[in-house]
């Protein structure tokens, strides 16, 4: 068999790609995520991307739940495991925010993992105890103006999106709000309905039926759009606030150093997966929007969003822990 030098070249760029970047996946893929089990909408949505991811590849997707440092334990597992697509995280805009937050890093978020896709973009809910004597972000925001420092919020903690839409809101509106940290949205909202806090701004999921229960009054929405699931709130920037926006949302991460194939391959099954109507209608059905953008696109994202909340952190004074 005679083997001329274009195809000597060709079996050699063949060889050179690693060989388990061509048979990937040949098993199951580690998919952590970051908070407790049931945590919220994160978990929710980490749990239905396991079920269709592995359906679509043909490999188990196992949730590992390692919660802990605001969701650093669980990235920095990631960030240091072996780039051979075999672990993968589910994240959000905690991330992002973590080297503001914490001052002892063992890794950087925007250096030591590859972003791959968003999953989801969902919006949040104001809401107030029923004591507030207010009914309209106008009048919650004149309310607050009138008592500084006497209204309190619960949130999952600092760095969560909730805590982080909530400081927007005091950023560009001047209010004055005591920030009171819980170990996750459930309980502070627990707190809400006792009356134990003032406000929240909490995932429409977790909020939308105490509000039906007349437990809660809700004035707004966060995002641009108003939320199918509550057509009739108004959005905060509708009601009084131009230019706010805040939606929560979660995307796919693999170690630095992963091969691009590698990455190529998990973004198509992902983006085919998110395009898929049970699955867009299982998301909405949270409140949520299936997302499944480009990598690059992702990427670009992920940057905006930790200059975006660098500079209120800093503006807040917010320390590190």
């Amino acid at each position: 068999m005679t083997i001329t030098r274009r195809s000597a070249l060709a079996g050699a760029l063949f060889t050179a790609v690693p060989a388990f970047a061509q048979g990937w996946p040949s098993r199951p893929i580690r998919y952590v995520v970051p908070f407790a089990a049931g945590a919220g909408v994160l978990d929710i949505m980490a749990r239905i991307v396991a079920q269709h991811l592995g359906e679509k590849i043909g490999q188990q997707v196992v949730v590992d739940n390692k919660p802990g440092a605001g969701g650093n334990v669980g990235a920095e597992i990631v960030a240091k495991a072996a780039p051979d697509g075999y672990t993968m995280l589910m994240a959000n805009t905690a991330l992002t925010v973590a080297p503001y937050l914490y001052a002892r890093m063992t890794f950087d978020p925007l250096t030591d993992l590859v972003p791959v896709t968003m999953v989801n973009s969902a919006p949040l809910m104001l809401v107030v105890h029923p004591s507030l004597p207010v009914t309209s972000v106008k009048e919650f925001l004149a309310y607050a103006k009138a008592n500084p420092g006497k209204l309190n919020y619960g949130s999952g903690g600092i760095g969560t999106t909730p805590f982080l839409a909530t400081e927007l809101l005091k950023s560009m509106t001047g209010i004055n709000a005591v920030h009171v940290p819980y170990k996750g949205g459930a309980p502070a909202l627990a707190d809400l309905v006792a009356g134990q806090i003032a406000f929240m701004i909490e995932n429409v999921p977790g909020t939308l039926p105490m509000v039906k229960d007349g437990k809660l009054r809700a004035l707004a929405i966060t995002s641009r759009k108003r939320s199918p699931l509550a057509p009739d709130l108004p959005t905060i920037a509708e009601a009084g606030v131009p230019d706010y926006e805040m939606a929560g949302w979660n995307g796919i991460f693999l170690p630095k150093g992963t091969p691009d194939e590698i990455a190529g391959k998990l973004h198509a099954a992902l983006t085919a997966v998110l395009r898929a109507k049970p699955v867009e209608e299982q998301m909405a059905a949270l409140g949520a929007e299936a997302i499944g953008n480009r990598q690059a696109t992702f990427a670009a994202f992920v940057k905006s969003e930790s200059v975006r909340w660098g500079v209120i952190i800093r503006e807040k004074g917010i320390k590190p822990e």
